[in-house]
């Protein structure tokens, strides 16, 4: 499976950026995408988990509100909508794909299995 996450770009705080994530090659309904985002200095953080079939979400805490996590399943694409960006958003945000994951385990970034390279979300104030 090949990731490729794009979309990022500058924006002021209070504004909205869409993220989309497009995979090739075999991709399973039960597995689970994930948005994860490292900030400069920072470790990298998870941001939202679903699976590729839709249905359950997770979420950090940071962004419950103002970003939502979707599919298409046709498309082989994951999005990330963000609404409402604060400068602390500002990372490169990567997607990544692992099995079926379920709860917490949704947001261990050592159970996902390919990662593509990241694209620049940068929050102006």
């Amino acid at each position: 499976v090949q990731l490729q996450a794009f979309g990022g770009g500058l924006v002021e705080a209070g504004g909205s950026l869409r993220l989309s994530c497009a995979a090739s090659g075999r991709t399973f309904s039960t597995y689970t995408m994930s948005w994860y985002r490292q900030a400069p200095g920072k470790e990298r953080e998870f941001v939202a988990a679903i699976r590729w079939r839709g249905g359950s979400t997770y979420y950090a805490e940071s962004v419950k509100g103002r970003f939502t996590i979707s599919v298409d399943n046709a498309k082989k694409t994951m999005y990330l909508q963000m609404n409402s960006l604060k400068p602390e958003d500002t990372a490169v945000y990567y997607c990544a794909e692992g099995p079926y994951l379920i709860n917490t385990n949704m947001a261990d970034e050592r159970r996902y299995d390919y990662w593509g390279p990241g694209t620049q979300v940068t929050v102006s104030s």
